[in-house]
């Protein structure tokens, strides 16, 4: 019917789905719980029928945007490893997250309305190993305090995400809530040579 599963997909078929995810994430971002699987369509340039050829229901899209943005956060967190400045990397991770968090926020609010548990804690404890990195290279580099524990950093992240889900954190109160967090990570100058 709609094709055996254990073979690849076609090239044509991995563009559409891409273009689908990528105008869904633009769709639900501005327009929430309203967002329609044709305005998806229509921006991703594809028929409604392409639409459901690769997500049956809006839950499935759905649940597919979070997987996306969840390997999001991976590749920026591999990414800031392997290239980051060690003293500013932990920091440009909270605030991408965070960033990531709040433009998701639809997506996130519409499958914990149908009764789907979207917590955030699981997926960054798969971070662990790559935000332990993070957190060793500013300590190594004398930007974060090295009292700090992996433990506390990944509390943080959780508590600063889950507020960025939340409706009413503006960007201004992102940027606030993370200059107090930082703030509180920061090793002292004295101790930054």
């Amino acid at each position: 019917m709609f094709g055996d599963a254990t073979r690849p997909m076609r090239a044509d078929a991995q563009r559409n789905r891409a273009r689908i995810l990528a105008a869904a994430e633009r769709v639900f971002a501005e327009a929430g719980p309203e967002a329609s699987t044709e305005e998806v369509a229509r921006r991703a340039g594809v028929a409604i029928g392409t639409v459901f050829r690769h997500f049956p229901t809006k839950h499935e899209l759905l649940r597919a945007l979070l997987k996306r943005l969840l390997r999001q956060v991976t590749d920026d967190a591999a990414e800031l490893v392997a290239y980051g400045d060690p003293a500013g990397a932990l920091f440009e991770f909270f605030g991408r997250l965070v960033e990531r968090a709040a433009a998701n926020r639809a997506v996130v609010g519409l499958l914990s309305a149908e009764g789907t548990d979207v917590p955030v804690g699981a997926p960054l404890g798969s971070l662990a190993d790559a935000v332990g990195e993070l957190l060793a290279r500013a300590q190594r580099a004398g930007a974060v305090r090295a009292e700090i524990r992996l433990d506390e950093v990944l509390a943080l992240l959780e508590s600063v995400c889950q507020g960025a889900l939340r409706g009413g954190w503006d960007s201004d109160l992102r940027r606030r809530t993370l200059a107090v967090v930082f703030a509180g990570l920061r090793a002292p100058a004295t101790d930054r040579g």
